[in-house]
C-alpha cells in the first residue's frame, strides 16, 4: 500500500489561467487500481505541508504499469506537486478507497460537474469493455474549461456527451443538473428504468451532488456519487473524513469518506445532517 512511484509525466494540459495538470505515475499502483478509488500523494520530502493530497484515478493501464491523474492547482499542496519533474519518485499510499461498480449492460449516465469529470475518465476506461450505453453530461465553467479539461478526449471516442456552462459560451447555459432533469424526461430512460437498465453516477461539488440524488432519488435512479471531503491519513484511522449515511433500520450513521467511499450510495448520504 505504501508505494514509491514514478513521474512519467507531469505538465499543465490547456489554457494556463485554468491551473490543470495531467499527472502519470509508473509503478505498483496500475496493478490493482479501480475506478473511483484515490493515490494519497506525498509533495515533498519534508513535513511541510504535513498531510499528503488525496487524487482520484482518472485512467488505468496495467500493461504499461500506469495511472493517470488529473488535478488542479488549489493550494499550496498541488502547487508543490506541480513543480516536481519526470523521473522524480514519489511516497504514494494507495490505491485507497471504494471504487465505482460498473455495469456490464444497459445504460450508465455520467454527471460531472468542474473537475469532477476526471474520477469519470476511469468509469468510461472500464465501462467501455462491455456493451453498454455511456452518456455524459458535463457541466463547466465555460468553454475555456472545458477546452482545457481535455473534453477532447470524450470526443474522440464518440460518446454523448451533453455540455453545460455557466456562461453559455459552450453547450446549454446553466448547471448540468437541467441537462439532468431533460435527460431523465425522455421516454426511453423510462423503459430503461422499467427493465433495471440504466444506472448513474456522478462527481463534482457537494452541492450539485446533492441536487442530483434529489433528482435520481425522485425517478428512482440508481446513483453513485464519488464525495470530497478533507482527508488527514486517507486510511480511515482519523475520522476526519467522515459523512452521515441513512442506516438500513432508517436511523443514521457515520461513514469514512477515504475507507468506506469515496464513492457511496447517493440515495444513503445524507447531505444536510448534523449530528
Amino acid at each position: 500500500m505504501n508505494l514509491k512511484e514514478k513521474v512519467v509525466i507531469n505538465e499543465g494540459i490547456g489554457h494556463p489561467a485554468q491551473g490543470l495538470y495531467k499527472l502519470v505515475l509508473s509503478g505498483e499502483a496500475a496493478k490493482t487500481a479501480r475506478p473511483g478509488q484515490f493515490l494519497h500523494i506525498q509533495v515533498t520530502d519534508t513535513s511541510d505541508p504535513l498531510l499528503r493530497r488525496p487524487l482520484s484515478i482518472a485512467g488505468i493501464d496495467p500493461e504499461r504499469g500506469e495511472v493517470t491523474i488529473y488535478y488542479r492547482i488549489k493550494g499550496k499542496g498541488t502547487e508543490l506537486l506541480s513543480r516536481i519533474p519526470a523521473g522524480q519518485v514519489l511516497s504514494v499510499l494507495g490505491p485507497l478507497g471504494t471504487g465505482f461498480s460498473i455495469p456490464e449492460k444497459g445504460e450508465l449516465l455520467l454527471i460531472a460537474g468542474g473537475i469532477g469529470m476526471f474520477p469519470l475518465f476511469s468509469v468510461i476506461q472500464s465501462a467501455e469493455k462491455y456493451p453498454v450505453k455511456i452518456k455524459v453530461l458535463w457541466g463547466g465553467e465555460n468553454k475555456d474549461f472545458l477546452d482545457s479539461a481535455d473534453l477532447n478526449l470524450l470526443l474522440q471516442k464518440g460518446l454523448d456527451v451533453e455540455l453545460s456552462t455557466l456562461d453559455g459560451s459552450f453547450g446549454e447555459k446553466g448547471l448540468v443538473t437541467t441537462l439532468l432533469e431533460k435527460h431523465l424526461a425522455v421516454g426511453s430512460t423510462h423503459e430503461l428504468l422499467r427493465e433495471g437498465l440504466l444506472q448513474a453516477a456522478a462527481c463534482g461539488p457537494n452541492g450539485m451532488l446533492k441536487a442530483v440524488a434529489g433528482i435520481c432519488l425522485n425517478s428512482d435512479v440508481p446513483l453513485e456519487v464519488s464525495l470530497e471531503e478533507r482527508m488527514a491519513c486517507g486510511v480511515g484511522a482519523c475520522l476526519g473524513c467522515v459523512c452521515t449515511v441513512r442506516a438500513e433500520n432508517g436511523g443514521l450513521k457515520r461513514k469514512r469518506v477515504c475507507k468506506e467511499g469515496p464513492v457511496m450510495n447517493g440515495q444513503e448520504v445524507v447531505w444536510d445532517a448534523d449530528i
